[in-house]
């Protein structure tokens, strides 16, 4: 990766001594898992950042007691430590996001200013664009170019169905050696392989251009459109030709936005808490990379570096996990609820015209590491607020034990609304078209002017609802002062999200938390 990103590249949280605990090779047990988030609570960690978990979602925890990393981070959580989590690689679909409790912060990813660009250049003049991260240098030679569907490797019990999607082994060796091959469909780098040994491929697809991925052999993913047309030219001479050129970073004006595979919320264990939580930089972006591992992936691949370009909700998360770090550095004694708070309501909004999931794809926003250090006030929980939480979401005193590892008890007195749990942003459920009223109680704590007084907003107000804080102004008179407030929201909709935000201003400080009311399904 030498030939990008040439200069000095400084990450967030750089001065920051890592700790880092193994908890998997070839896959491993609840236990192992467990242990790892206890050593490290031993060793008295600042914050826990976990770049794992599963994307199949067969294997999406139903609940929270069943769900180790909810517990892991529970028993964290107690002792002071925030727990960052990748919200999961399996979007774009509802209700793919794995990791829900309300004690740990759920990272999406998201798009930055650059993308890493690949030309296709056919035997006619024609050049299409298209995306990856492309090190070879074919020197611009044109090689003979052919559809993965008209070589089967017959003999391995392939036919066109299959081996036009150019998975390893699918397609002839023989007719394939020495050529590009036109991919349909787009598959990962560790399932293409070499590609039968192909010069090269051309994956077409319907899937947007978003990853740039990096193959074992030249490879570039274009559109459909474009795939067609090269398609066509393949079909129309008989002796097609093309070639794959290196790659180029560009800007990426758009940006930024959730990608197809961030996973996207609803909440699938508690509906009316919002997830994910907040979005960072997860695509293309610079990483480490082991000297063991080969750039693509792929056994065969000669190619090593320092660094590599990456993506996933696994790039995202450090970035939050070292926001969170620096936020703690000049506060030490907030507690993970208030860290996760501040970078949570000095989140810079996103669109949902770039993401129609809205809130359910990006959270609170993007992450503002500068503005999260000064967040004017706080949404502050404890373990008892997370306790009375899941006693009112039934649990029994035996399941809120094997989370919370102690003698905690659910009792008449300790059953608390999902509601009322002090979180810095509102989610409500309900049917289309139906009339309901819920109001949420929270609790705020000054850090920011001793002396100040907030006034509420709500931005974006949605025509079918009524929404009401309650009061809709709060003066502080000290620092650590609490205040506590209502927002009722009144009505019914008529689409399958509607978004809104509260905002408490002092004229200095911006504090928003972003406001959900969905259709149930």
């Amino acid at each position: 990766m030498t030939a990008y990103l040439r200069g000095t590249q400084m990450g967030m949280g750089h001065t920051v001594l890592p700790l880092l605990l193994e908890t998997l090779l070839d896959g491993c047990d609840d236990a192992d898992v467990l242990a790892s988030y206890d050593e490290a609570i031993k060793d008295g960690v600042d914050i826990l950042s976990i770049s794992l978990g599963p994307n199949d979602q067969r294997f999406f925890p139903t609940d929270y007691f069943k769900d180790i990393h909810a517990i892991g981070s529970f028993h964290a959580m107690k002792s002071g430590i925030l727990t960052s989590k990748t919200a999961g690689n399996s979007g774009p679909m509802p209700k793919t996001i794995a990791n829900t409790a309300p004690w740990l912060l759920s990272v999406a990813a998201s798009t930055i200013y650059r993308r890493f660009l690949t030309d296709v250049h056919l035997g006619d003049g024609k050049i299409f664009q298209g995306v990856s991260v492309n090190t070879f240098d074919l020197k611009k030679k044109l090689y003979p170019l052919v559809y993965a569907g008209d070589i089967p490797n017959t003999s391995g019990g392939y036919d066109s169905s299959t081996s036009r999607f150019c998975y390893e082994n699918s397609l002839d060796k023989g007719l394939a050696r020495g050529k590009i091959v036109l991919c349909d469909g787009y598959i990962g780098p560790q399932s293409a392989g070499f590609i039968s040994g192909a010069a090269g491929a051309i994956f077409r697809s319907i899937s947007p251009l978003v990853v740039a991925d990096v193959f074992a052999l030249p490879a570039v993913h274009v559109n459909d459109q474009d795939g067609n047309n090269i398609y066509s030219y393949l079909k129309s001479t008989s002796n097609p030709t093309a070639t794959i050129l290196k790659s180029y970073e560009s800007k990426y004006a758009t940006a930024p936005f959730v990608p197809p595979f961030s996973a996207r919320g609803p909440n699938r264990i508690t509906p009316d808490i919002l997830k994910p939580d907040i979005t960072a930089p997860g695509v293309a972006i610079l990483a480490a990379s082991p000297p063991c591992v080969p750039l693509s992936g792929v056994k065969g691949d000669i190619r090593i570096a320092s660094f590599n370009i990456m993506s996933g909700t696994s790039m995202a998360c450090p970035h939050v996990t070292a926001a969170a770090i620096y936020v703690k550095s000049f506060n030490p004694k907030w507690s993970p609820a208030a860290i996760k708070s501040s970078l949570m309501t000095t989140a810079t909004p996103m669109r949902a015209v770039l993401n129609a999931e809205a809130e359910f794809a990006y959270g609170a926003g993007q992450l503002n590491p500068i503005k999260a250090l000064h967040p004017g006030l706080v949404y502050d929980a404890n373990e008892n607020d997370y306790v009375n939480f899941l006693c009112g979401q039934g649990y029994d005193t035996t399941k809120l034990r094997i989370i919370t590892g102690d003698s905690s008890t659910c009792t008449q007195g300790n059953i608390g609304l999902v509601w009322d749990l002090n979180l810095p942003s509102f989610a409500f459920s309900t049917t289309l078209s139906t009339q309901f009223k819920v109001a949420f109680h929270r609790t705020v704590t000054n850090v920011g002017s001793a002396t100040s007084k907030y006034v509420a907003r709500i931005d974006t107000y949605p025509s079918t609802l009524k929404i009401q804080v309650v009061p809709n102004a709060l003066a502080f008179t000290s620092l650590g002062q609490m205040l506590h407030f209502t927002v009722e929201i009144e009505g019914s909709i008529t689409s399958d999200i509607v978004s809104s935000s509260l905002v408490w201003s002092d004229g200095t400080y911006q504090v928003r938390s972003p406001i959900v009311v969905y259709v149930r399904k």
